[in-house]
């Protein structure tokens, strides 16, 4: 069949046969338009391949994906990423370009590269080698034998993945849930949610963050536990909301930021550059005007008027001098501001365990459970009569909380792999792959796995049954997912063919489960 292939401001046709993978095409493609890709070794570059919206894989063959004669196939030429950078807060894999020369750098300039990709504060994670070394800001990359095309990994502090998350969804009740009880690290969330809210453009919760008292130009700082370490702080830590935005180009925020504080305009980032000066360099057109437009207006105030710098420096005078009245209010008083004290938790690096781990909140659960018991203990003298007989008022005069019944664990993959004793190069997989099966588990959601045990007619031999289920164990034992894992998997991949009606991409997904089966077989 012929197909047409897009590269380069050019269309060009290809006679291919129906089951050609996507490989075989990609080196078509590379012999016909004379593309270069391994000479340079600075700089390495990769064909990709694009058809209704996704990306094709080199193992997919060309008609399970729904491509029919006359199509056509969307050729680019990409570079291939120095390093990867799997996040565990979002279970997406980040992909960090440049050349060679990036793995002698420092790894405090890879942090903040991943910092403004991702839009995180460099004092809210932390990255790990491939081995789970972790990476201090002051050696660099060769220093841990990082290779190229090596995957890192991101981890926050622990508790801390749910609260990240509702920052990045902009869910304002999730971050006001997962706050921190104790007050100082409570403190640093504010203006971590401040700096996420800015960097992705969060209009709510970044009002609700000005509304509890969290200033625009105020630097994120360090975690209160880290207190300690300034001197070896990462010179982004002192990076503050409102030049955040400036990078990204958040126009609304910009304004939100300037309406609740003019000081906003005279702020600066760690190199001394003012959000005029960041705009104009990123290029955000709207940004510079909104900002050329304040900076040029004029204050009128009752009997005069100033010039907005003018007027700014004045209001910075005031702002230190405010500064200096509650310090020295702080000393009469007997009460210097907060500093860590005996017993509270002090990290240094090399000799303390770090908690930057990634960890589940567990307590909020346990919380929960109890709040849920004393919930049902109030209501029951009112939902129950005294002459009805109801189980709830039998739960409640226990003083015992209520207990949720015990889930079976699920094997992970190295059990799997223990069970089936596989070795060798039949074992691996792409990691990027299994880094990312949150993702693509979240993307399809299904109902849960039916539990009915009734019995039903038989309609088949009596053998049928039992050569189902040794076709399903079959399955689980030479892949690394079950049948249904398997199905969330290729209803995901087909997914991405987003220029596809959803029956065609139902058409794919079947298509790619059965030529996985049949791979198997």
């Amino acid at each position: 069949m012929r197909v047409f292939i897009a590269f380069d401001g050019s269309c060009e046709p290809f006679d291919v046969s129906p089951d050609q993978t996507v490989g075989s095409v990609k080196l078509m493609v590379k012999d016909y338009f004379h593309v270069q890709l391994s000479d340079d070794k600075q700089v390495r570059h990769f064909l990709e391949l694009s058809y209704a919206g996704a990306i094709l894989r080199d193992s997919w063959v060309l008609t399970d994906v729904g491509i029919t004669p006359s199509s056509a196939i969307c050729c680019l030429l990409k570079r291939e990423p120095v390093v990867r950078v799997f996040s565990a807060v979002t279970g997406e894999t980040l992909s960090v370009l440049g050349t060679v020369f990036l793995l002698s750098t420092s790894v405090a300039r890879l942090m903040t590269l991943v910092s403004q990709q991702c839009g995180l504060p460099v004092s809210s994670f932390r990255l790990s080698s491939p081995t789970g070394l972790q990476l201090y800001d002051c050696n660099r990359l060769h220093d841990y034998a990082i290779d190229l095309g090596a995957t890192l990994r991101l981890d926050t502090w622990d508790g801390w993945a749910e609260f990240l998350r509702g920052c990045f969804l902009g869910h304002r009740l999730t971050v006001q849930r997962h706050l921190s009880r104790e007050r100082p690290v409570m403190r640093f969330q504010l203006r971590v949610a401040l700096y996420i809210a800015a960097s992705l453009g969060h209009l709510d919760l970044a009002g609700w963050l000005l509304e509890r008292g969290v200033r625009v130009i105020e630097p994120v700082g360090v975690h209160p536990y880290r207190e300690w370490c300034h001197q070896t702080a990462h010179p982004d830590v002192a990076k503050s909301p409102a030049v955040t935005y400036i990078e990204r180009g958040q126009l609304t925020i910009l304004k939100l930021f300037i309406a609740s504080s003019v000081l906003t305009l005279a702020c600066r980032d760690p190199q001394g550059r003012d959000p005029l000066r960041i705009a104009l360099q990123y290029g955000h057109r709207e940004c510079v005007r909104h900002l050329a437009t304040k900076l040029c207006s004029v204050v009128v105030l009752p009997g005069m008027a100033l010039p907005m710098r003018t007027y700014l420096q004045i209001k910075g005078w005031v702002r230190l001098g405010q500064r200096r009245a509650a310090s020295r209010h702080c000393m009469g008083l007997n009460r210097a501001p907060f500093r860590t004290r005996v017993g509270d938790t002090v990290l240094v690096d090399g000799f303390t365990l770090p908690k930057m781990s990634s960890k589940p909140r567990r307590s909020e659960a346990k919380a929960g459970i109890r709040v849920m018991s004393t919930a049902s203990r109030r209501l029951t003298p009112i939902n129950c009569p005294s002459h009805v007989s109801c189980p709830l008022r039998a739960l409640a005069s226990q003083d015992k909380p209520l207990q949720l019944p015990k889930l079976h664990p699920v094997a992970t993959r190295d059990e799997r792999e223990k069970k089936r004793g596989c070795g060798g190069k039949g074992c691996e997989e792409d990691e990027s792959g299994d880094q990312n099966s949150n993702q693509w588990r979240s993307r399809v959601p299904l109902p849960p796995i039916s539990r009915d045990t009734n019995l039903r007619p038989v309609f088949a031999s009596p053998n049928s049954a039992q050569i189902l289920t040794t076709s399903l164990e079959a399955f689980s034992l030479h892949c690394d997912r079950t049948p249904r894992e398997n199905a969330i998997y290729c209803l995901a991949l087909a997914s991405a063919f987003t220029q596809r009606p959803w029956l065609q991409q139902l058409n794919v997904a079947r298509t790619l489960a059965r030529r996985s089966a049949q791979h198997i077989g």
